[in-house]
């Protein structure tokens, strides 16, 4: 089967250089122009990967994030925005994108992200494959990670996380003690490295910290090492 990316952009000439370019991933493109439409069928439907805009008629990009994920944790969604608005990256990821580009970028950029993006989708869509590897959860403490469920547990109470959550707390977990670089956390939990984007990695940690900690104002499981970089904490299991 063939994946869906779903493309919500109002601007004709980049949604026609965004379908150029994917359709050579071997993907199937849709195209919505506009916001209501567009989020009926990100409900409706099933996409690897969801691209939205921020502007958009009728409804926002942003608005549209909130209502996906809320919905879909699971649903990989790329956020579109201006060079210029920080805002709009740093809000699109507290809402729950993955991922993010900014206007304008290169077609070897967008296609490192898609390819990063599809290869969290085919791992979720996989979690039923054998592989013993991803046979035994992880435990640490009060937390269990199950690989091949794609679930995670604190206290036994299921903690609702996004692929990209889960994933990067996979990988702290899997290395406690150890300090990760935010360079080095994006070219292994994101599969790339473009300078500037450290923030993706901020946000997510921020996000996997409200639903993790008992105060994400002074978290005891993932901690920040300062000048460094993250990592994961046995003892605050």
């Amino acid at each position: 089967m063939t994946d869906k990316i779903l493309i919500v952009e109002d601007d004709q000439d980049i949604a026609n250089l965004m379908r150029v370019n994917l359709l050579e991933l071997g993907v199937e493109i849709e195209h919505q122009t506009d916001g209501k439409v567009a989020l009926e069928c990100a409900l409706s439907d099933e996409y690897a990967i969801v691209i939205l805009d921020v502007m958009l008629p009728s409804m926002s990009g942003l608005d549209i994030c909130r209502k996906v994920r809320d919905a879909l944790p699971m649903q990989s969604i790329i956020m579109l925005t201006s060079k210029t608005s920080e805002t709009d990256r740093v809000l699109g990821l507290e809402l729950g994108a993955d991922d993010y580009m900014t206007k304008p970028f290169s077609v070897r950029e967008l296609q490192a992200r898609v390819r990063s993006q599809l290869r969290k989708y085919h791992v979720v869509q996989q979690t039923q494959a054998t592989q013993p590897q991803a046979d035994t959860p992880l435990t640490l403490g009060r937390l269990t990670i199950d690989q091949r469920n794609h679930q995670v547990f604190l206290s036994e109470e299921e903690l609702v996380l996004t692929a990209t959550e889960f994933e990067l707390l996979h990988h702290l977990a899997s290395h406690p003690g150890q300090v990760f670089s935010r360079s080095q956390l994006l070219e292994s939990v994101w599969g790339y490295h473009h300078s500037g984007y450290e923030h993706t990695v901020n946000s997510h940690i921020n996000r996997l910290r409200s639903k993790l900690e008992n105060d994400a104002t002074a978290p005891q499981i993932v901690q920040t090492v300062w000048g460094v970089g993250y990592k994961f904490n046995p003892q605050g299991v």
